[in-house]
């Protein structure tokens, strides 16, 4: 059972705001798209770092969701030409 006390230090705290984040990447993308003129030299490095890394990863998920319906559209076509004749 976990408590308030171990979800708490699970989180990151941004010192801006005061908004928790689950994951450190997060809290350093939420830093430098909402508070980027509080960011230091090594903080604008780490927010771009993650930002090219979450950008390779949204576009690898649009790759693969295009390949899924593109394959359910000719897969549910298929069938109603099998069915339907």
């Amino acid at each position: 059972m976990t408590t308030d006390t171990d979800a708490t230090r699970d989180r990151h705290t941004c010192t801006a705001c005061g908004e928790a984040y689950p994951t450190e990447r997060l809290l350093v993308l939420h830093r430098g798209a909402r508070h980027p003129d509080a960011l230091d030299a090594e903080e604008v490095e780490a927010y771009r770092e993650a930002y090219y890394e979450e950008d390779a990863e949204l576009k690898s998920f649009r790759i693969r969701a295009l390949g899924v319906i593109v394959l359910l559209y000719f897969g549910f076509l298929m069938l109603f030409i099998v069915f339907a004749s």
